[in-house]
């Protein structure tokens, strides 16, 4: 029994004789902020709409040959109306195929765009919490409770980045 109070003494000690100053930040507000930001969104929305204006010719294309077909007389062969629906089956791959290339390019698109504006972030907050010696800096998204000695380092690190 002693030993274990004394143990407790032991590892308590230390953590007593240190102030933990701890730090929570908005980093989607800070990224907000910055410049950089407009680039990137310019960017990524002029892919998308390349994307969408593609997609939409497709679709188009889709639809007519698919009027086309619906309108087809009975008469016509059927050799004639099976190539049709097999035109139309490739052409929904290739749109579903087209779809799954877009989504994948955009995302790669916005990782590669984002990467350094992320990494300049982070390095900012690194600065800040060794410049401040902060034990910690947690990410500020919902806090149910935020004590005294929390500090919010998120205009601290704007400033850092020169953002207003």
């Amino acid at each position: 029994m002693i030993k274990k109070l004394v143990l407790a003494i032991m590892i308590a000690l230390p953590t007593m004789g240190f102030a933990q100053k701890f730090g929570v930040i908005n980093t989607d507000a800070l990224m907000e902020s910055l410049p950089e930001m407009n680039e990137v969104k310019t960017q990524l929305d002029a892919a998308t709409k390349k994307y969408e204006d593609e997609f939409k010719n497709l679709q188009d294309e889709f639809q007519k040959k698919d009027t086309e077909l619906q309108n087809m007389e009975e008469s016509a062969p059927q050799t004639i109306k099976e190539r049709r629906v097999q035109e139309l089956q490739e052409l929904d791959q290739k749109i579903q195929q087209f779809r799954q290339t877009a989504t994948q390019d955009l995302q790669r698109q916005q990782e590669q765009l984002m990467g350094p504006v992320r990494q300049k972030v982070v390095t900012a907050i690194q600065t800040v919490g060794a410049e401040g010696n902060y034990t910690m800096i947690f990410e500020n998204m919902v806090p149910l409770y935020t004590g005294k000695d929390v500090e919010d380092i998120t205009p601290v690190v704007k400033s850092k980045l020169g953002v207003k």
